[in-house]
C-alpha cells in the first residue's frame, strides 16, 4: 500500500518539483565550483550524490514498492508504463553509481556535470510521464 502523497497527483508532483529544483541548484553550484575551486567541487559532488540517493532514489523505491504495485493491481493495463518508469529509476541509479565511482577517484569535472545534467533530464521526462500516464 502506498502513502497518500504518492497517489495524489498534486502532492506527488510537488515532491518531484521540490527535488528537481534542489537538484538544479546543486548542479549550478557544482558548475561554478569546477571552474573555480576543485576541492569545493568534490564536496558539492558528494552532497549532490547524497541528494539524489536520499530524495529521488528513495522516493523511486517507495513508488516501486507501493504506488506502482497498487496501480497495476487495480489496472493491469498499466504494467508496461510501470516497467518504463521503473527503467527510468534504474537509469538514475546507474548514473548515480557512476558519479560515486568518479568521486572515489577525486574526479570533479565536466564529465560529472554531464552526468548531473543527464539525471535531471531523465527525471524531468520520468516525472512528466508519471503525471500524465499514471496519476
Amino acid at each position: 500500500m502506498s502513502g497518500p502523497s504518492l497517489s495524489k497527483q498534486d502532492a506527488h508532483s510537488s515532491i518531484h518539483e521540490a527535488a528537481l529544483n534542489e537538484a538544479r541548484d546543486l548542479r549550478d553550484l557544482f558548475r561554478n565550483c569546477i571552474e573555480k575551486d576543485k576541492e569545493k567541487a568534490l564536496q558539492v559532488a558528494e552532497i549532490t550524490i547524497e541528494h539524489w540517493e536520499l530524495r529521488t532514489l528513495q522516493h523511486a523505491e517507495a513508488e516501486e514498492k507501493g504506488l506502482y504495485k497498487d496501480l497495476v493491481e487495480k489496472n493491469p493495463a498499466l504494467s508496461d508504463t510501470v516497467i518504463q518508469l521503473t527503467r527510468d529509476h534504474d537509469l538514475m541509479r546507474r548514473v548515480v553509481g557512476k558519479m560515486k565511482e568518479m568521486l572515489l577517484s577525486d574526479e570533479a569535472n565536466e564529465q560529472m556535470l554531464k552526468l548531473i545534467d543527464s539525471l535531471i533530464i531523465i527525471d524531468e521526462i520520468h516525472n512528466e510521464d508519471e503525471m500524465t500516464k499514471l496519476l
